[in-house]
C-alpha cells in the first residue's frame, strides 16, 4: 500500500528525466526535503507544469512507493520567482536554495526549514532592493542554526523577516558573515 500526502511545497529544483518527466526537489513543511519523480510535466501543455516550476509554492499530492516518491497531483499557490522582479532577488534565492540542498542530506523534516524560505522569499518579493542582502544572510544564519552549524543569537523573530531586523543584520553584516563562512566550513563543504 502507497501513503499519500497532502502537503504545500516550494520547488526548489527540477531535473529533466527522460523524454517528459522531471525529478523535483521540494521542501514541504509536513514531510521535509522530498525528491519526487513527476511524469509528464515536461510536456507541451502539462497540467502540473506551473504548479512545478522552480520557486512555485504549491499544494501537493504526494505518494510514497516502496523506493521512491512520485507527484500525484499539484496546484499553484504562489509563484514566487515571478513576484522576485530582478534578477538579483532571484540569484539569491537560487543560491540559498542551492545551499540548502547541498547542507540537507537526504530527507530533512524540519518545519521551520519551510518558514524560512517562504519568508526569505517574501522578503524578496515585496522588500526594496537595499535590503535584499540582509535577507540572504538572515536566511543563511537561521539555516545554518537548524542544522546545528551555528550556535550564536540572530537578530528578530525565529521566521519572520522584519525589515527592522534586516537593518539590524546589514549594520552587523561582517560578524554575520564570518559566523556564515565558520558554519559551511564545519558542515565539511
Amino acid at each position: 500500500m502507497h501513503h499519500k500526502y497532502e502537503t504545500r511545497g516550494i520547488v526548489l529544483s527540477r531535473t529533466p528525466m527522460g523524454e517528459a518527466n522531471a525529478l523535483v526537489t521540494v521542501l514541504t513543511p509536513e514531510v521535509g526535503l522530498v525528491r519526487a519523480r513527476a511524469q509528464g510535466v515536461r510536456r507541451m501543455g502539462a497540467k502540473l507544469a506551473a504548479a512545478l516550476a522552480t520557486f512555485a509554492e504549491s499544494e501537493l499530492v504526494l505518494v510514497r512507493g516502496k523506493e521512491s516518491w512520485r507527484i500525484a497531483g499539484a496546484v499553484l499557490y504562489e509563484n514566487w520567482f515571478s513576484r522576485m522582479n530582478c534578477t538579483s532577488a532571484r540569484l539569491r534565492a537560487a543560491r540559498v536554495s542551492g545551499l540548502l540542498l547541498r547542507l540537507v542530506a537526504g530527507e530533512s523534516n524540519d518545519e521551520k526549514l519551510f518558514s524560512i524560505l517562504t519568508g526569505f522569499f517574501a522578503a524578496l518579493a515585496t522588500f526594496p532592493e537595499e535590503l535584499h542582502e540582509a535577507a540572504e544572510t538572515l536566511a543563511v544564519l537561521r539555516i545554518l542554526s537548524i542544522l546545528g552549524l551555528d550556535t550564536g543569537s540572530i537578530p528578530g523573530d525565529e521566521i519572520l523577516f522584519a525589515q527592522s531586523t534586516l537593518a539590524a543584520v546589514k549594520n552587523d553584516r561582517v560578524k554575520y558573515l564570518t559566523r556564515i563562512n565558520h558554519g559551511i566550513e564545519a558542515s565539511g563543504l
